[in-house]
This record gives C-alpha cells, structure tokens and sequence, in this order.
C-alpha cells in the first residue's frame, strides 16, 4: 500500500500590464489604454472516494498551472491561467516540506470529507497597465507592473485510512479471519505470523447500519519503535471510533499479551490509548479454550478493567460472530451520539476557550499569504536594494530609461513608504539604489 508521497506544486505566475496609449484617428485625447495582466492559475488537492491509495504520484510528482496572459491594449485584461485540481484520497493530511534542509514541517489541511479541497499553491496576481494608475493629478501614467510570482510549495501527503472500527492484536490472533467472517474483504489467511502486510477494508453491515473495519498487520512488543510490521501502519489507527482488540484464547497469558498491544498503542499515540476497546477472544472452537474460558474471562477482565466489553467468538466457525457484530454496531452508536453531542456543546457559547471535545475533528485548512513585505536590504557599499513587493513589480513593468516615468515612480515609492524606509536604512544623496533590473541613483 503507497500512503506516502512528497509532490511539488507550482502555481501560474501573473501576466505583465501594459503601458500604452490609445492612438485612434477619430480619438486623439484616448488617453492610457494598458490593460491588466491576468492571475496565475492556482493548485489545489481535493479529496475523491474512489482512490484509497496514493500510487499514481509514484510516476507523476510535478503539478503545474497555468501563467496569466499579458495585458493588451485598449484596457484589455490578460486571460486568468488555469487551475490545476490534483485528486487525492479521503484521509489524506497535507504537509508542506521545509525549503531548507532541517526545518520543520508545516501543517496545512486534512481532506476527509468527499470534494473537500485544500489550496496548496496561490497564483501570482496580474500586474496592472498604465491605464489603472491615472489620477487627478497624473493624467498620462507612464508606469505597468509585471506580475506576481505564483507560489512553488514542496509537499508530503499522508494518507490514513478512514474506518470506523480498527481490528488489533498480536499476530495469528484472527483479525482477518474476523475481517473475512463479518465482510466482504478477503485478507490473505495462513497459519504463519505477519500473514498481513498492509491494511485492509471491510465494509460490515448489521440491519440498517453498516461500519467501516480495517484490519491492522499484527502488532508486537516494540511496534511503536519501528520493530515488526505494524509500526509502519499504526497511524491507520488514529481515525478509528472504536478498537476490537483480538487475542488468541489458545496461547497463554492473554491478559499479558492484551498489555502488551495497549502499551505499544500508547506509546505511539496516547489517544489511542483512550480510544473504546472491546476485547474478543478468538478460537472458542477449539476445545482447550472452551474449557478454560472462565479463567481466560478472569486473566482478560485483570489486564482491561470492569468496564470493557469482552466476547468469546470463532472466526472459522462463525460462533459469535453475530452478537459481536451487533454490539459493535451499537457500541458505535452511541459514540456517534456523543460526538454529535460535544459538537453542540463546543458551538453552544458557553464553550470555554480551551476546552477542545472535537480536537479530531479536521476542518479545512487554507494557505494564505501573510506577513508585511520588507523595505529594502543593504546590497553592498553605498548600495541598497528595494525588496518591497509591489515596488518590484511596478519597477519590473515599466521603462524607468524614461525620465517622467522615472519620476512617476519616485512619486509612487513615496506613497508606499518605501523612501522613508530608504532612509532610515541610511541611504544619502549619491547612493546607488537597486530594484529589480534597474539601478538609479538616490536623489
């Protein structure tokens, strides 16, 4: 099963705006005529049930959209450029990578629900023509931005399998033959340990209801640590409502072996810890077992306490199965309930700020752009370079040869605050002041 990937996404840049007059025989005062470069496309993840794993980015790892179109004359807009929509499976996490080696990981979003989609990569916005600049006072604008940089973002998606009932235990306990018993799934079944090695799905249905079960490749001492096979499938685990904790009533010390499994459970994840359990002994068919199920029953309650339901089945035979089934289905019901009711409560206002009953519950997260550009940077002796965002681009669309353009743009640097930054970065008469591919002296 592939339920890991890093992909890059890259989004559209913006198109350039235009500096142009209207020059028509029947029009001589037209006036400015550039018209704005149009936004880059963006990328986006959505979630579609009909994928459950994430192999196909094993061949395909680059996702790019769309730039935006230049603007033309005659204020016409540049065209917007195209969005790209990356499908993904429900259950997938989104992790954006850090551009330097050692930083730490950023959490964007989990798409758990079907068409749920997360904007990964924003396009750069279009840059303005001449014609968006006029005012009262400057009725020939001689300056265009060229667009914004759209944004490229490095991303490691983790899928975890959405289920309602994760099937746990030490090997050759029967989580697949349970699986097998109460589902259409059909895990491989032998008599040889780590039979399983990935998760799978069932789907169990009890009347009306029906649940989602997954069963989980045998854990041992040590999984947490990367020991065995179920260390790479533990986090299948933290979406589960409800456990059914399997053991093998003909091996000795169930109780011991039931400890074993809840504390690598623990370990990796403490909620895991606290989810519901229900315990199944597994092999009442065999005979040493029924004559011992007293004190297996008395082993069993010491290592999980009065309150978890423990049920003795056959998964070959399918004795027990249906009760199991059954309470099961009812066990998830009124978790069901209970959730819906802290959902109420956390929206109800008198919910306390900290008090978090749906800290499970992932809701859509979005990129967006923040933070305040910076002013400029020392470049050198006598130099500095102006950084500010729309500085640049405004800079990077006009032709600043032009003397009155030239002065345009000193007037704009000031409206931005960009001189005063310019300033107090201790620039004096006679530096040199870069931005983008231009340089001037500071007047």
């Amino acid at each position: 099963m592939i339920d890991e990937a890093n992909i890059e996404a890259r989004a559209g840049n913006g198109g350039r705006g235009m500096a142009m007059f209207l020059r028509e025989a029947l029009r001589p005062l037209g006036g400015p005529a550039g018209g704005n470069g149009g936004n880059g496309g963006s990328v986006a993840l959505v979630a579609d049930p009909s994928l459950n794993t994430l192999l196909k980015f094993r061949w395909r790892r680059h996702f790019i959209a769309g730039n935006g179109g230049h603007g033309a004359r005659n204020k016409r807009h540049g065209a917007n450029g195209n969005h790209v929509d990356v499908t993904v499976p429900v259950g997938t996490e989104v992790w954006q990578i850090g551009e330097r080696s050692g930083e730490p990981e950023t959490f964007l979003g989990d798409l758990v629900r079907p068409g749920q989609r997360l904007e990964v990569a924003i396009g750069g916005r279009g840059g303005q023509g001449n014609a968006a600049f006029v005012t009262s006072v400057n009725r020939e604008p001689l300056l265009a931005e060229a667009g914004e940089d759209g944004e490229t973002v490095k991303l490691r998606l983790n899928l975890k399998i959405l289920a309602d009932v994760g099937l746990v235990g030490m090997p050759n306990a029967g989580k697949s033959s349970l699986l097998t018993a109460i589902s259409a799934a059909r895990p491989k079944i032998a008599d040889y340990p780590f039979t399983t090695l990935e998760p799978v799905l069932g789907i169990v249905e009890h009347g009306i209801d029906a649940f989602a079960a997954v069963d989980i490749p045998g854990l041992i001492e040590g999984a947490s640590e990367g020991i065995g096979l179920g260390h790479e499938f533990l986090k299948h685990m933290q979406r589960t409502r409800l456990l059914v904790h399997i053991v093998d009533g003909s091996e000795g010390e169930p109780g011991e072996r039931i400890r074993t499994i809840n504390h690598e459970l623990d370990a990796f994840d403490a909620r895991l810890a606290r989810t519901p359990q229900i315990i199944v002994v597994n092999k009442l068919d065999l005979e040493e077992v029924e004559l011992l199920r007293d004190e297996i029953e008395v082993e069993v309650r010491a290592a999980v306490g009065a309150d978890t339901p423990i049920y003795f089945i056959s998964a070959a035979t399918r004795l027990g199965i249906d009760e199991l089934v059954a309470a099961v289905s009812y066990r998830l019901a009124d978790i069901r309930k209970a959730q819906i009711r802290s959902s109420e409560a956390a929206l109800s206002p008198n919910h306390l700020e900290g008090d978090d009953p749906l800290e499970n519950d992932n809701l859509p997260v979005f990129q967006t752009r923040g933070g305040n550009p910076k002013m400029v940077v020392r470049a050198g002796a006598n130099k500095f370079r102006i950084v500010h965002d729309r500085a640049v681009r405004l800079a990077l669309g006009s032709n600043l040869d032009n003397w009155d353009a030239l002065v345009q743009y000193h007037q704009r640097l000031e409206r931005m605050n960009v001189t005063n930054a310019l300033r107090r970065a201790g620039a004096k008469e006679g530096d040199v002041i870069l931005v983008g591919e231009w340089e001037f002296e500071w007047h």
